[in-house]
């Protein structure tokens, strides 16, 4: 995931122009409190979820919507879901989303999986490799939300691969976010998220109902 106008090494694909008619409101948000492990549970087993009720999933989207993704959120479309960065060279403060209230925050570090709902996986971030550990700890910290992983095409099957150990519940809580810049809004089948578009200050996304429906009524912890 590029950051501030520069182009990462993972994303090598010449985006096409933006459609001159594209729509540029949104809706998205969310994620998460401080690291915390899971106690003294069986190996594999899934912690019990916090005694607050959270409310049902029937309140979130229905279809497809989209979301914005900055390390300038400040240039984010009001009102829009926004994911920005809690980790890595420039991470940006929280007062940088005050008032907003659907936020994603990104770690490219794989050091805040307790605080971020996503995780940044490519060259000079987060490797493959760290992704296992990563979506577990986010789990057992918040077992009833989701784990979002970030990634380009190329790098998708590979990270796959090394999630394929985790207990199954924990890989029915992981959500695809794939880099695919065609400068037309689309799903890659499979993934839940499809970072369609780079601009020269934010980038644009569509998400699956089922991406994080959380981040639709607002971010639950940080």
């Amino acid at each position: 995931m590029r950051q501030a106008g520069t182009r990462s090494p993972a994303h090598s694909t010449s985006p096409q122009a933006r459609p001159a008619a594209q729509r540029t409101s949104s809706a998205k948000a969310a994620a998460a409190g401080k690291h915390q492990a899971g106690g003294k549970q069986r190996a594999g087993a899934r912690p019990t979820a916090s005694a607050s009720p959270r409310p049902s999933r029937s309140s979130g989207p229905s279809k497809p919507y989209e979301f914005y993704d900055s390390v300038e959120p400040q240039t984010v479309p009001a009102g829009a879901i926004v994911a920005t960065y809690s980790t890595g060279a420039r991470p940006v403060p929280a007062s940088a989303v005050a008032g907003r209230k659907r936020v994603l925050w990104i770690d490219t570090l794989a050091t805040d999986p307790a605080g971020s709902g996503a995780l940044d996986v490519e060259p000079g971030c987060a490797t493959p490799a760290q992704v296992p550990a990563w979506v577990s700890s986010r789990l057992r910290a918040h077992p009833d939300q989701v784990a979002i992983v970030y990634m380009s095409l190329s790098e998708w099957p590979q990270v796959q691969a090394d999630v394929a150990s985790l207990p199954k519940w924990m890989r029915s809580r992981i959500r695809w976010w794939v880099a695919d810049p065609t400068g037309v809004p689309h799903l890659v089948p499979g993934s839940q998220a499809t970072q369609w578009y780079w601009g020269s200050t934010y980038d644009e996304s569509m998400a699956a109902p089922d991406f994080d429906p959380d981040l639709v009524r607002g971010p639950s912890t940080r």
